[in-house]
């Protein structure tokens, strides 16, 4: 598999692999969270303009998307019910990490990615994410509280400093 920033040529692609994870997401039990046409094109579209999306591709075909941004994160300026592990380094947010259901090893690879870049990651996810929350706790991650979205939905905060 290779990551590599993603294009403006690759929208269509991605799509594709957003709704197969949120097919996943919906077998899995978890039929709240990407609602309501999110993530949209716009989504993604920003997260390139910060020079923050990427796509895993695998034999030329992508087949996996996430965007990693630099802080600060403004949802994550308050915790609730917690704390960050750290909350004076600076770090990187990972959001969006989508795969079709066939391809296997891409949150690993994404982190590995990920922590060769910075130290200091956090994550969010929905209560109902039961897949994202295993692979967080297997990854190291650190459960940390609760953040709230700028729409007021509620997230389990996760950081991990390696």
């Amino acid at each position: 598999m290779i990551i590599r920033e993603a294009k403006p040529a690759d929208i269509a692609d991605i799509m594709l692999v957003m709704e197969a994870a949120k097919g996943i997401m919906r077998a899995s039990g978890n039929m709240r969270q990407w609602a309501d046409g999110y993530p949209s094109e716009d989504a993604i579209t920003a997260d390139m303009e910060k020079k923050g999306g990427f796509v895993i591709e695998d034999a030329n075909k992508v087949v996996g998307y996430f965007a990693f941004i630099a802080s600060p994160e403004p949802t994550y300026a308050k915790i609730y019910k917690g704390q960050w592990v750290d909350d004076v380094q600076s770090y990187h947010v990972v959001h969006r990490i989508a795969s079709y259901p066939d391809v296997h090893g891409i949150f690993s690879a994404i982190m590995d990615f990920c922590f060769t870049r910075d130290t200091n990651i956090r994550i969010d996810t929905h209560r109902d994410n039961k897949i994202m929350q295993h692979n967080l706790l297997k990854h190291g991650f650190t459960y940390c509280g609760i953040i709230y979205l700028l729409s007021g939905d509620e997230r389990l905060a996760y950081q991990r400093i390696k």
